[in-house]
C-alpha cells in the first residue's frame, strides 16, 4: 500500500508542475500582447486612455504637433512615442526603449530619418509597435 501512495502522490506533483508550466507560459504571453496606453485628446497630452482600435482608419487617430510628442518622451512615467512617415506609434513596450532612449535615439520625436538611414532595424519594428496617432503636417 505504501508504494502504491508514494507513486500516486509523484503522479500529483508532476502533474501539478505542468500545471504551474503551462499557466505561467500563458501568463508571460499575454502581457506581451497587451496594447499599452494611448493619450485621449491632444490638447492634455498628459491624460491617457485606450489605444485606438485597430478598425480605426487613420484620419480618426489624435493628432500631435511636435510639441505635443515631445511629451511622450518615455521619462517619468511617460509613453515612448516616436513619429515615423506621419504616423505615431507606442514604442514603450518594445525591448531597449526603458528611460525613453534606445541606441542614443530619443522617443518624443519623428525619427523617420533615423529610422530609414540609421537604425538596424530598418521599418521591420514597426509591425511590433501600435499606431497612436498622425504627426501634424
Amino acid at each position: 500500500m505504501t508504494v502504491h501512495k508514494h507513486h500516486w502522490s509523484g503522479k500529483l506533483v508532476l502533474i501539478l508542475l505542468l500545471t504551474i508550466l503551462v499557466l505561467t507560459a500563458c501568463n508571460s504571453q499575454s502581457s506581451e500582447t497587451a496594447p499599452p496606453a494611448a493619450p485621449e485628446e491632444t490638447e492634455a497630452p498628459e491624460t491617457a486612455a485606450e489605444a485606438p482600435d485597430e478598425s480605426e482608419s487613420e484620419e480618426d487617430l489624435p493628432v500631435y504637433t511636435l510639441e505635443e510628442l515631445a511629451a511622450f518622451n518615455g521619462q517619468d512615467g511617460n509613453p515612448a512615442y516616436v513619429a515615423v512617415d506621419g504616423l505615431v506609434y507606442d514604442f514603450t513596450e518594445l525591448g531597449g526603449w526603458q528611460g525613453g532612449t534606445h541606441n542614443s535615439f530619443e522617443a518624443g520625436q519623428d525619427l523617420t530619418e533615423a529610422l530609414h538611414n540609421t537604425s538596424p532595424h530598418g521599418d521591420r519594428v514597426l509591425s511590433r509597435a501600435p499606431v497612436v496617432g498622425r504627426l501634424a503636417e
